[in-house]
């Protein structure tokens, strides 16, 4: 964790929030301004690509945060997708976190991203760097209890298979965090057959870590499991009527 580092990014332009809409798992058109929301672009078979820290400042107008080691990639995936989008990509350097509530939020300010990855595994807060891409499924992260997802709009990368998890199924996995008396972790490793890593940091005696796991697995592995906040720690299906 200690070579983790923020890049930032301006999106404007009359498209903007259009060509976003298609792009994010959150309801972008519903989105309060100055507000910061975790959400995802997915790939076609429903698994998060990018993880992106959005604020929509208006309509026309958004900032957007990725880790640095997919900002490159974000570019190239934004420039490809919205070649005829009139709005402009602009990379607007490093920032850093602060945890803001059950959130995060950025400034030019330096922060302790020590301090800060801490607290966002301690809060659920899970988040996707390069080795994490393409490897898990929105709703396993728990996206749709931090407002990054939403199941009542349009077309989106990936769509048509969150959706089908959503209504018609659930995950086998999902988000827990734990503590473990071994190094850290590597993040994207498996601890288990049904447990791998999203996010970890060392710790005195040993680390943190945001896993997807089926709890069952995670009594095979000799970890502590630590309480999330009470809005993660429901049931991760669709509520039944």
């Amino acid at each position: 964790m200690s070579e983790l580092a923020f890049s930032s990014f301006t999106l404007n332009g009359v498209d903007a929030q259009k060509f976003l809409q298609g792009q994010v798992t959150l309801h972008v058109e519903r989105l309060a301004e100055n507000t910061t929301r975790y959400t995802a672009i997915c790939n076609l078979k429903g698994r998060i690509l990018f993880g992106l820290w959005l604020t929509k400042i208006n309509s026309e107008s958004f900032e957007i945060v990725t880790t640095s080691d997919q900002a490159e990639d974000f570019a190239k995936h934004m420039k490809k997708f919205g070649a005829f989008s009139k709005m402009k990509l602009e990379d607007t350097g490093t920032v850093y976190p602060n945890i803001d509530g059950h959130q995060t939020t950025f400034s030019a300010k330096a922060t302790d991203i020590h301090a800060w990855s801490l607290a966002a595994i301690a809060s659920g807060q899970a988040f996707i760097q390069a080795a994490s891409s393409k490897l898990f499924q929105p709703q396993e992260l728990r996206l749709h209890q931090r407002e990054g997802i939403h199941y009542d709009k349009g077309c989106y990368l990936g769509q048509e298979v969150i959706a089908r998890l959503w209504f018609k199924a659930k995950p086998k996995a999902w988000l827990h965090v734990i503590q473990g008396s071994d190094a850290a972790p590597n993040v994207g490793a498996q601890l288990h057959n049904n447990v791998q890593v999203v996010n970890s940091i060392a710790i005195e005696g040993g680390y943190k870590a945001l896993v997807v796991a089926k709890p069952e697995a995670l009594e095979e592995i000799g970890v502590t499991v630590l309480a999330l906040p009470e809005a993660l720690s429901g049931d991760v299906a669709r509520p039944q009527s």
